[in-house]
């Protein structure tokens, strides 16, 4: 196995068990990492994972940090730094959000074709880092070439996804229905509380991205129920296997 692939994965929420087909492992748990922060959150394993995933070397976190830990958003961000200085090319992530698309049902997976940072604060304030310009052009957030290839493979393999904007916003409380309609009326298509940073910082050092959202509320009038951590995680893990299905194959025809 390369000590350095080009291509890292985040196993947030509803992808965590991918690291089970992670194939010649090595795993450096973050606490034996200096500087890395300490994934607090109930699902999120806390390792960095390098191994093989089928016929290609990848990097992989698993459990991410959020802004709502108590971290500041250098140290959210702090292991996309890292990735760069690895030699990380491409990103994938995953999240689990609600839907304020009144067509989303809950279990849909959602390629991100764009986002909205609805944080009280931007991952790049501060001195600016030699990896990337002192302001980033973000009209092309999430990679076009890559989302064009997640929605071909997954027609090939019959998956239903939709495609929308992510809204991220500080957490932890969930969204009031007030708040999910003015989400839906500023443009985003579902909420969450992470991935935002991430993919800011990593802009920022040239690295393309790709993520999809598996939708496990509805922040739809009409539809929205009382919702639960336990909840979200049981919605993310139901259709976890197709969402891993259509990363595993984009990573693998890179």
């Amino acid at each position: 196995m390369t000590t350095t692939p080009d291509t890292a994965i985040i196993l947030g929420t509803g992808l965590g068990k991918l690291a089970d087909e992670i194939t010649d492992t090595i795993c450096i748990p973050y606490k034996e990492i200096p500087n890395f922060p300490i994934s607090t959150v109930e699902g999120h394993c806390g390792q960095l994972i390098f191994g093989k995933l089928g016929a290609k070397d990848i990097m992989a976190m698993e459990g991410r940090f959020h802004y709502y830990e108590g971290y500041s958003m250098q140290e959210v961000t702090f292991p996309i730094r890292v990735m760069y200085e690895l030699g990380i090319k491409t990103l994938f992530v995953s999240n689990a959000a609600g839907g304020t698309n009144p067509g989303f049902e809950i279990g849909d997976l959602m390629i991100i074709t764009d986002q909205i940072n609805a944080l009280p604060e931007n991952p790049l304030r501060g001195k600016n880092f030699p990896t990337g310009p002192r302001f980033v052009d973000m009209h092309e957030a999430y990679d076009q070439q890559l989302i064009r290839q997640a929605k071909t493979i997954a027609a090939e393999k019959g998956i239903k996804v939709q495609e929308g904007v992510y809204l991220a916003t500080q957490g932890p409380t969930y969204e009031t229905p007030a708040e999910y309609k003015m989400f839906r009326t500023w443009g985003a298509d579902a909420v969450g509380m992470s991935t935002v940073p991430e993919v800011i910082v990593a802009n920022h050092c040239g690295i393309k991205c790709f993520g999809i959202s598996v939708i496990t509320d509805l922040g739809v009038e009409g539809k929205i129920v009382e919702v639960s951590h336990e909840e979200v995680q049981k919605a993310a893990d139901a259709v976890q296997p197709l969402m891993a299905e259509i990363m595993r194959e984009m990573i693998n025809r890179a």
